[in-house]
């Protein structure tokens, strides 16, 4: 999941899905970003193959029809969101994990406020499932989009496992 620089252009493109527009980012050898809505990255707004098919593996999952994404990834971040992220990644679909577990899998137990900012900072939601992270109780807090979409996945996935 190491951001490594690449020489050609990102491509972005934004695709319907049963959840509205979700825009998808590419550098042509990974997907590099990922939002709900008309989404804002530098490049080109044009679809590639590899946006195209990640569109078409979001549809599936948002379908519930896929488990787990196949398309490569590469997430720009700190090392302590990429270790989140990766931690976030080994959690199986329809299961959680709480912050502070997540913390103490990572090497830093009382960080778990941080796992949360981690978690939010994630440029590739759906695909590096960080809405698998959950409070205490595992409980999610409702008060935001961002918290809806997450709480919206989670059922998704509690309906197809």
């Amino acid at each position: 999941m190491a951001y490594t620089p690449r020489r050609t252009p990102l491509t972005h493109y934004s695709y319907v899905t049963p959840i509205g527009p979700v825009t998808l980012a590419s550098d042509g050898y990974a997907l590099v970003g990922a939002c709900v809505g008309e989404g804002s990255f530098p490049g080109v707004h044009t679809p590639s193959a590899l946006t195209n098919r990640a569109a078409t593996e979001l549809q599936e999952y948002l379908a519930g029809k896929r488990f787990v994404f196949d398309i490569p990834l590469s997430a720009h971040g700190t090392p302590f969101q990429q270790d989140v992220w990766r931690a976030a990644a080994a959690i199986p679909y329809g299961q959680t994990r709480a912050y502070a577990d997540i913390a103490a899998s990572i090497g830093h137990g009382e960080a778990y406020r941080a796992v949360g900012s981690a978690s939010r900072a994630n440029p590739l939601p759906f695909f590096i499932p960080s809405h698998r992270i959950v409070g205490a109780n595992r409980s999610v807090r409702s008060d935001d989009a961002a918290d809806k979409l997450k709480e919206f996945l989670l059922k998704l996935e509690q309906c197809h496992s």
